[in-house]
């Protein structure tokens, strides 16, 4: 007889959202859950449920990765994960990674990130986690441990709360709009960048763009063309930063922003519509 359904829909959302880190993709995230559903279908006796997904979930990702590392190095433009909508609630968000550590996580080997993902974000027992990426507690330790420093997790964290977050998100937008280079100015950080995924299906900027002389003349231009057709749709929490849905030219995007000691030090743009699936301004 197989495993009670109820008990793997009771772990869907945690496996989510493990599939989620891992792969930075929604789709792909909810393709291996699937996968380890029918896994689940056909296991017998599994003692511990939650381990015993993780385990198949974590392994199905590791596979997905190395062929996602390949497709990454062909993609058009700058590539950024999917962008991931908060719940209003910070007491549901059950993980600290925001977009910009996400974009960390993709310097790491899919077995450092899979490492640091099961042991410092989701508390998983470094034997356990060893178990999962087949390789001893020694070496399991030295990956975990390469990655935090790569990712630099220990680095002071300043924490935007959702009020003013949503607050500097439309003062953000409202900017944007006027192309004021004063105000952008001022909102802006010296060394602030702009990271773009139009995925090459609408326009984007495939480079990253650095310093804020360089965002103020953008957005200024931006504009003179499009400042009439710019429609803030909502504020929000993306991935852990405050930003906003909005249209630009009819085009639906997404906007994070990155806040160090009240500067934005860095921009996500997500317009590429195959990763805005589901996501309205409503």
């Amino acid at each position: 007889m197989p495993p009670d359904p109820t008990i793997f829909e009771a772990q869907r959302p945690r496996l989510l959202r493990l599939a989620y880190r891992m792969l930075g993709s929604h789709a792909e995230a909810e393709d291996v859950v699937q996968d380890a559903f029918l896994c689940w279908h056909k296991a017998t006796a599994v003692e511990n449920p939650a381990a015993w997904l993780t385990r198949i979930v974590s392994r199905l990702c590791l596979d997905q990765m190395k062929s996602a590392r390949a497709r990454r190095e062909t993609y058009p433009g700058t590539w950024l994960p999917e962008p991931l909508i908060e719940p209003e609630d910070d007491a549901l968000r059950p993980d600290n990674l925001t977009l910009s550590l996400m974009m960390a996580l993709e310097r790491l080997s899919p077995l450092e990130r899979a490492a640091f993902l099961l042991h410092d974000v989701f508390g998983q027992p470094l034997d356990e986690v060893a178990a999962t990426i087949e390789r001893s507690p020694t070496a399991t330790r030295q990956l975990a441990s390469r990655a935090r420093a790569h990712v630099q997790i220990d680095r002071p964290r300043y924490e935007v709360s959702r009020v003013s977050g949503h607050e500097l998100a439309r003062a953000f937008f409202e900017a944007c709009r006027s192309g004021d280079p004063a105000r952008l100015g001022m909102m802006l950080a010296k060394d602030a960048s702009l990271h773009a995924d139009g995925g090459g299906k609408v326009h984007s900027y495939p480079n990253v763009i650095v310093g804020a002389d360089n965002l103020v003349r953008l957005f200024a231009s931006l504009a003179r063309k499009f400042g009439g057709r710019m429609d803030f749709l909502q504020a929000t929490t993306i991935d852990g930063l405050p930003g906003f849905v909005s249209e630009v030219d009819g085009v639906l995007q997404t906007t994070a922003l990155e806040v160090i000691e009240n500067k934005i030090t860095a921009i996500y743009i997500t317009r590429n519509p195959d990763k805005l699936a589901g996501i309205t301004g409503h």
